[in-house]
C-alpha cells in the first residue's frame, strides 16, 4: 500500500507539472543537475534527435547496444499506455517503486532550490522525468544511455548530457510555435546536439535544413557523417544485408515500413560512431539483437475483426510517409484524433482522402484537439467524417463502419494509439 501510494503521489507531481507547459529552456536544467551531483555524467549517452523516426533509431541502437553485452538504459518520449514506459533498462521499464523514488528525488531537489531561489519554478513535466531518468540509470550503474530528444534539441531538457556521438535523423516542420515555421529554423534548433569534435550521424535532410545544421558545424567544429555515404544494401525480399564503410551486417530485419530502412542505417552509423569513441560494439552480435526490435505503436498491425494499424503520425511529413504506406494496403477506416497545436489540416490532406470513412476523436491529453475542431481545420476533405469525442466509442464506431475487408487505422496522436493499445490489449498497460 505504502509504494502504490508513493506511486501515486509521484505521478500526481508530475501531472502537477503539466500546466508549467513545455520548457524551452536549459537553465533551470543545468542548476537542477549540478545540484543532484550531475547524474548525466555518470554513464556515456547516445543522443537521438530529428522530427520523426528518432524513437525507432534509439529502439535499434539501444538493442544492438544490449546484444553486444552492455546494460543499456533507453529513454523516450512519449510513452503510450504507462509513463515509465519513457524509462527502460535492458529493455525493461523500471518497476513503480524506482519510479517513485526517482520522481521524489527530483520534486525534493526542486523545492530546495525554488526556496534557495536558485531557480524560479519546479522542474515541468518532461525536465522532472528526464531528471528521474538519469537518477535511475546512475543508481542502476547503466553502461550506456541511449536517450531520445524530447522537442528540438538546442533547448530540450535532455541537451544537458555530453553525447559520445549524436544523430540527426530528420529534420520537418512541427512543434513550429517553438521550433519556427521554416525548415532553417527547425534545423538549427536540431543542430543543438552537435558537439565540437564528436561525430553527428545525419539522415536525409533537405538542402535548406542541411545547409543550416552544416553552418552549426562549421562554427563549433563538430564532425558530420550522412549515413548513407558509402553504404550497400542488398534486400532479398525477407531479409537486408547491409554494408558500411565499417562492417558489414547479415540478415537484419528492419522495423515495418520502408522509412525504417534509413532509420536502421542511421542507428547503425551511430553506433559505429560510438566505437570509435571506445565503446565496445559487437556488429555479429548486433545483427542478431537488431531481429529482436520491437517499437509499438509504428505502422503496429493488430489482429482482429476488423485489423487495426496502429501508427502515431502526428505531423505532416509522418502522415506523408504513412499515407505510402498504406495506399497499397487496400480500404480503410480513418480513426483519428491529433493535438491542437498541429498543422491538422496539412495532416488531413495526406490521410483523410484514402479512407473509406473517418471518425474524428480526441484523445485523453490536455492539448488535443476535439473533433469539431479537427474538422473546422481540415476542411473540406473531411467532408462527412463522424465526430465521436470518447476515443474507445470512437473505435467501437470505426469498427462498425468497417466492411469485412476492410482495416481500421488509428493515425494522429501516439495518445490516441496508446489508448486504443490498451483497449485492444490491457495487458499493455
Amino acid at each position: 500500500m505504502r509504494s502504490q501510494r508513493s506511486f501515486d503521489e509521484a505521478l500526481a507531481y508530475l501531472h502537477s507539472r503539466t500546466p508549467a507547459g513545455i520548457g524551452f529552456r536549459l537553465d533551470a536544467m543545468r542548476v537542477l543537475v549540478s545540484a543532484l551531483d550531475h547524474p548525466e555524467h555518470a554513464f556515456p549517452v547516445l543522443l537521438v534527435a530529428g522530427t520523426n523516426g528518432k524513437g525507432s533509431v534509439v529502439a535499434y541502437a539501444a538493442e544492438a547496444l544490449r546484444a553486444s553485452g552492455h546494460r543499456v538504459g533507453r529513454y523516450t518520449s512519449p510513452h503510450l499506455v504507462r509513463i515509465q514506459e519513457r524509462i527502460t533498462i535492458d529493455g525493461e521499464t523500471i518497476d513503480d517503486a524506482a519510479f517513485a523514488e526517482a520522481v521524489h528525488e527530483v520534486r525534493d531537489a526542486g523545492r530546495r532550490l525554488v526556496a534557495q531561489r536558485r531557480i524560479v519554478d519546479h522542474p515541468t513535466f518532461f525536465e522532472a522525468l528526464t531528471l528521474a531518468a538519469f537518477l535511475e540509470f546512475r543508481r542502476q550503474r547503466i553502461d550506456v544511455a541511449v536517450i531520445e530528444v524530447g522537442m528540438g534539441a538546442r533547448l530540450d531538457a535532455t541537451n544537458v548530457t555530453a553525447p559520445l556521438c549524436s544523430a540527426i535523423v530528420s529534420i520537418a516542420l512541427d512543434h513550429e510555435r517553438f521550433l519556427g515555421d521554416t525548415l532553417a529554423a527547425v534545423a538549427r534548433e536540431k543542430a543543438g546536439v552537435l558537439r565540437g569534435e564528436r561525430v553527428t550521424v545525419l539522415g536525409p535532410l533537405e538542402r535548406e535544413a542541411a545547409t543550416e545544421v552544416e553552418k552549426r558545424a562549421h562554427e563549433i567544429g563538430a564532425l558530420l557523417l550522412p549515413a548513407a555515404d558509402g553504404v550497400e544494401v542488398r534486400d532479398d525480399g525477407h531479409r537486408l544485408d547491409i554494408r558500411t564503410p565499417r562492417h558489414r551486417y547479415v540478415d537484419v530485419r528492419p522495423l515495418p515500413g520502408a522509412f525504417q530502412r534509413t532509420n536502421l542505417i542511421v542507428a547503425l552509423r551511430l553506433l559505429e560512431s560510438a566505437a570509435e569513441t571506445g565503446l565496445t560494439f559487437d556488429p555479429e552480435r548486433a545483427s542478431s539483437g537488431l531481429r529482436r526490435v520491437a517499437w509499438p505503436g509504428r505502422l503496429e498491425w493488430v489482429s482482429g475483426e476488423p485489423p487495426a494499424l496502429l501508427d502515431g503520425a502526428h505531423n505532416p511529413a509522418a502522415a506523408a510517409v504513412l499515407a505510402e504506406e498504406v495506399r497499397s494496403r487496400g480500404p480503410f477506416v480513418l480513426l483519428f484524433g491529433v493535438m491542437r497545436d498541429k498543422n491538422i489540416a496539412e495532416i488531413a490532406r495526406a490521410l483523410f482522402p484514402l479512407a473509406k470513412h473517418i471518425v474524428l476523436t480526441s484523445p485523453r491529453a490536455e492539448r488535443a484537439a476535439t473533433p469539431e475542431e479537427i474538422l473546422e481545420r481540415a476542411g473540406h476533405v473531411a467532408a462527412g467524417a463522424h465526430c465521436e469525442p470518447d476515443s474507445h466509442k470512437a473505435y467501437d464506431l470505426a469498427c462498425k463502419l468497417a466492411a469485412p475487408d476492410e482495416f481500421v487505422l488509428v493515425a494522429g496522436s501516439l495518445y490516441l494509439v496508446g489508448e486504443v493499445r490498451f483497449l485492444l490489449n490491457p495487458r499493455t498497460g
